[in-house]
């Protein structure tokens, strides 16, 4: 599997504006590589429920299926990998626990990126590129940030953070191998229309 080319598209869900199934589905159908399932204030039970509905859905298409911060989640539904934030559990101890699990670590700046590819991640989420509707104090490291980030390490880069139709071809051109969306899809009128439209410009632009 290319890791680097499924994380292409990389789509995170988000109950405030969407359902977690239904989106997921339409976003798979317009072309998304990679679905997080991202819920912040769910039961364990519940979480689990929706994770074994999104990982028959990925498999359907062919696409990565990860869980935010909860490795017993993803190992619970079977999923592909975890995404792990600097609160979360270290990243070395999850790969003790779970060696065959793909695991994303979050980074806010050039330091915990390097920090990061040494404990042993498979890939970074960098950011926020952008100021975000979804995250208010966060740490915003520019198209510049990103660049350093992506020419410091050598682990795949996923971008995200207020990255929108409009902005994208910019973050693409710092030499990410994917980006991560919320708003921009789940939160559009027309999430399958909205996914398509912005696999295009990534094919156009990553190649």
């Amino acid at each position: 599997m290319n890791l680097r080319k499924k994380l292409k598209l990389y789509v995170i869900t988000d109950r405030r504006l969407r359902p977690e199934v239904e989106s997921v589905k339409e976003a798979l159908e317009g072309g998304a590589t990679s679905i997080q399932l991202r819920i912040k204030n769910a039961s364990t039970r519940e979480m689990i429920e929706i994770g074994k509905e999104i990982r028959k859905l990925t498999e359907e298409y062919d696409a990565l299926y990860f869980v935010d911060d909860r490795l017993d989640v993803a190992l619970a539904t079977n999923a592909d990998g975890v995404q792990l934030g600097s609160e979360d559990m270290p990243i070395s101890i999850a790969k003790e626990i779970a060696p065959n699990l793909i695991i994303g670590a979050s980074v806010y700046s050039l330091e915990e990126a390097l920090q990061a590819e040494k404990e042993g991640a498979d890939y970074l989420g960098a950011g926020s590129v952008f100021p975000t509707p979804t995250k208010k104090d966060v740490k915003i490291i520019g198209i510049d940030g990103l660049k350093r980030i992506v020419e410091s390490v050598k682990i795949p880069v996923v971008a995200i953070g207020g990255i929108n139709h409009e902005n994208v071809r910019e973050v693409l051109k710092a030499g990410v191998d994917g980006i991560a969306v919320i708003s921009a899809i789940m939160g559009a009128e027309n999430v399958r229309e909205a996914t398509e439209r912005m696999r295009k410009i990534i094919e156009e632009v990553i190649r």
